[in-house]
């Protein structure tokens, strides 16, 4: 490990968490190349069409309990 990414990471450990959380978006972001604003952005509007098509009653649904009975199956 280089120095400087010692010490970096010593800094790092220093921040307020908040700040870290921060710090961890623009380091995601510098590697990803869309930033995570617009990836969160992309999930509301998908959120959002979901939900309208569920309330025009065009996606089929399965009760919690069966996918519940369904996983305990699996598991076993």
């Amino acid at each position: 490990m280089s120095a400087l990414l010692a010490e970096l990471e010593q800094q790092a450990c220093t921040l307020l968490p908040d700040e870290r959380a921060q710090l961890v978006e623009v380091l995601l972001e510098s590697l990803q190349g869309s930033s995570l604003s617009e990836i969160g952005t992309e999930w509301e509007r998908e959120v959002e069409k979901r939900v309208a098509a569920f309330d025009r009653g065009e996606l089929q649904t399965t009760p919690a309990e069966e996918i519940f009975a369904e996983a305990r199956r699996m598991t076993q």
